[in-house]
């Protein structure tokens, strides 16, 4: 969320930033809503410190005085209760107009709004050179007995998976392979986090108000819960309402859950196999960082998500996505784009975003250097990476002609076998 007062000021240039990114900003509807608040709040202070001083003067005035005053007293008080309910609607409006407002997009983000506008910033490694016509990951897992998407469809309906045998084997070493990457040669720290959370949490990260439709919902005990569509938002918010010192950061965090999206209008869309799932597992990096680092942690954050797929030897290239098809809680984002011989393209396997100070504003993550200077953190997340996804790059990069498909030399250590064989 932003400090209105940013948003204001001239310098900031506000409306062009966020009209890069599609988004109209009303500064006039914004202005008139803080200047009222502000305006609010000074006739509640006025009429309290004056009525401190009728409190005052009661206490030493004659019987014909003090009738007056103490009818002034409650004219004062009345003032103050107007002023407080006025100061409190208009804070209510005005924070619904702020929570709407996306981040401010850096300006080394390139303008447009789909994937043909992004920038590419670097490929890695070879797309394998198949001399024979490659399947895609949905025909590979059928013909290798791994994938049962029948089967899901009957437990759940479309858009879920049910992987078997070796199939559920590799999906559970990828997920050892990536916490043991982030934990033991990247330093992060391992988190168990609930995947149930709160709508103040929601609130923190910028899924929600905006992107409830987008969610699943759920309740206990008359409390309102949504499932996480990533572990970014209860990892970001173990420090929410909290201040950090600044000689502690940067903070390293990462967790492997199920993540649950209802892919609200992205029907038609990815419809095949695993690539877009109601209900998937990741592996999440997030980092909280000193705010003026930002920029430079999210190159670190882009290397260690990079680290794993290089490590499994998938060809990749990295694109810097442009202003409107940015998230909405991000300032600049990396995607990581895997090469899918099956589609002949390269699709997004993972996204690096920067979110200087937008999280950490709306979940109150601030921080107080040595010196007694405070301020808010910075926020970055990455997956790192989706389980899903790379069982699509993996099966797909690793065919062979005689439907069979190669395991990565890094991952037998954690699968037992180094090959995927027809059933």
């Amino acid at each position: 969320m932003h400090d209105p007062r940013v948003l204001l000021d001239p310098a900031t240039d506000a409306v062009r930033k966020l009209a890069r990114r599609g988004y109209s900003l009303d500064l006039g509807s914004l202005e008139k809503l803080l200047s009222g608040r502000n305006a609010a709040i000074q006739r509640g202070d006025e009429a309290r410190a004056e009525a401190k001083r009728v409190a005052t003067a009661v206490k030493g005035a004659d019987p014909d005085e003090r009738a007056a005053l103490v009818e002034r007293a409650r004219d004062l008080k009345a003032v103050v209760g107007a002023a407080e309910q006025e100061h409190k609607a208009l804070d209510a409006e005005l924070t619904a107009l702020l929570l709407d407002v996306p981040n401010l997009p850096l300006d080394e983000v390139p303008d447009g709004a789909s994937d043909d506008d992004a920038e590419l910033v670097r490929t890695w490694g070879e797309p394998p050179a198949l001399d024979f016509t490659p399947l895609d990951h949905v025909d590979l897992g059928d013909r290798l007995g791994i994938l049962d998407l029948p089967r899901a469809t009957k437990l759940a309906g479309p858009r879920f998976a049910v992987l078997r045998g070796r199939g559920a084997a590799l999906e559970r070493a990828l997920a050892r392979y990536f916490l043991d990457l982030a934990t033991e040669r990247h330093g992060y720290t391992e988190y168990s986090v609930p995947t149930l959370v709160n709508r103040t949490s929601m609130t923190g990260t910028g899924q929600l108000p905006k992107f409830e439709q987008d969610l699943f919902k759920t309740g206990v005990d008359e409390r309102e819960l949504f499932l996480i569509p990533t572990a970014e938002v209860p990892l970001t918010n173990l420090h929410a309402q909290e201040t950090l010192a600044t000689e502690t950061l940067p903070l390293a965090y990462t967790a492997h859950t199920p993540c649950f999206r209802s892919e609200a209008g992205s029907y038609g869309k990815d419809t095949r196999g695993l690539i877009r799932m109601h209900e998937f597992s990741k592996v999440e990096l997030v980092r909280v960082v000193d705010s003026t680092t930002t920029r430079d942690e999210l190159e670190v954050l882009v290397g260690h998500a990079e680290a794993v797929l290089q490590g499994l030897g998938l060809a990749y290239r990295v694109v810097k996505l442009a202003a409107g098809d940015l998230g909405f809680s991000a300032q600049i984002t990396y995607d990581l784009e895997v090469w899918l011989p099956g589609q002949q393209k390269y699709r997004e396997i993972a996204s690096a975003s920067d979110f200087g100070t937008f999280q950490a504003r709306r979940a109150a993550i601030r921080t107080r250097s040595k010196d007694g200077t405070r301020g808010f953190a910075g926020t970055l997340n990455s997956s790192g990476l989706p389980i899903g996804r790379t069982m699509v790059a993996l099966l797909e990069q690793g065919q062979q002609a005689d439907g069979s498909v190669v395991i990565p030399e890094a991952l037998v250590p954690y699968t037992g076998f180094d090959r995927l064989t027809p059933a």
